[in-house]
């Protein structure tokens, strides 16, 4: 992610089946200067309908390559919901951490004259110049997870809650805690030079920081099982006594649990991130140190292929007052556990 998430909690229940949208940010429409207008009620937009038949949507898609599970659902559940639709048409480009093809992607996308175009960039500040090369040229961008650096190179950005994943893994542990000032909390981080996981980090500390905890011991992996088994074993080597564990990422978590389970370790228990499916289903079967996970949707470019879909069609979100869709969507945190995991399960991806 090529900027630091703007660090807002947003409190609120998670949906069922997708993740529920949270509004970050307003729409940027100047005010009415009409006197009478101003006295009226607000518009209210339509109830229903947004799903109902329009005119056809051609949407562009590209994101990074799926070399890891998360990235991967990413792609796969755009491609899920466009084909729910009949009026969209899904143009999808190879997945690919070459920001200079995923720049040639787009200016593909422009030369074809989609509708809109939704983009998870490999780097958000090397694609943010053809984003506004497209938007300029009367296509709908959407943004999705890693920020350009100019906000207007895209008309919505749909963005996960980094910073609020931390904030949610610190109060469980927190609450698990309870009353146990001395505990001994350990945190393996994903890849430290990224905005992202020093989000992620910020959030955890400050939410331990409210129960007067803190991290003891942190390590960094790199988001692969490898990375997360080597990260833990030196963890547990250097750490001989622990209380619980907050792993930024499921992907690597695969990595984590087969250290824990060689250093035959089961005094704490463990805390995942993002949300996959074995992951999940290890907290259902509660039978390992790993009770709960913190969400960080794969549906993200989903949500972004539904909102360029009512943004060409001029439709806005149904269930806001406001007539227009937002600038900004951030995803909530929620915390999944033994208690409901059966809610989040249908959306959880494959490690």
């Amino acid at each position: 992610m090529s900027a630091r998430l703007s660090r807002r909690w947003f409190a609120g229940a998670a949906a069922l089946a997708t993740a529920s949208l949270l509004v970050a940010g307003c729409t940027s429409n100047e005010p009415t200067t009409n006197d009478d207008a101003a006295t009226q009620p607000a518009p209210q937009a339509p109830a229903g309908g947004n799903d109902e038949p329009g005119d056809k949507v051609v949407i562009g898609f590209s994101a990074p390559a799926a070399d890891h599970g998360w990235m991967g659902s990413i792609t796969t559940s755009a491609q899920d919901l466009a084909a729910q639709y009949d009026d969209i048409d899904l143009k999808v480009a190879e997945g690919t951490n070459d920001v200079n093809l995923q720049i040639s992607q787009i200016e593909q996308f422009i030369n074809d004259r989609v509708d809109a175009i939704v983009l998870l960039p490999f780097d958000g500040a090397a694609l943010t110049e053809v984003a506004l090369k497209a938007m300029h040229a009367g296509i709908v961008v959407v943004n999705v997870d890693r920020e350009f650096d100019d906000p207007t190179a895209a008309r919505t950005t749909v963005l996960g809650d980094n910073y609020g994943m931390g904030i949610s893994a610190g109060r469980y542990i927190c609450e698990q805690l309870s009353g146990k000032a001395d505990a001994k909390v350990a945190e393996i981080a994903g890849i430290d030079s990224l905005p992202l996981t020093q989000d992620r980090s910020q959030g955890f500390a400050d939410a331990l920081a409210e129960c007067g905890l803190k991290v003891s011991n942190r390590v960094a992996a790199d988001f692969t099982v490898q990375g997360g088994e080597t990260a833990a074993a030196n963890l547990l080597q250097s750490a001989p006594q622990l209380d619980a564990i907050w792993n930024h990422d499921d992907d690597q978590g695969v990595g984590v649990l087969a250290a824990i389970e060689a250093a035959n370790r089961d005094e704490f228990f463990m805390v995942g991130g993002a949300g996959s499916k074995n992951v999940m289903e290890a907290i259902k079967a509660d039978d390992s140190v790993l009770k709960a996970t913190v969400i960080y949707p794969s549906t993200q470019a989903a949500d972004g292929i539904k909102l360029a879909r009512l943004l060409v069609q001029g439709k806005s979100m149904s269930d806001l007052v406001e007539v227009e869709v937002p600038r900004t969507v951030q995803l909530y945190a929620p915390v999944v556990t033994k208690a409901n995991v059966d809610q989040y399960l249908p959306t959880a991806f494959e490690s």
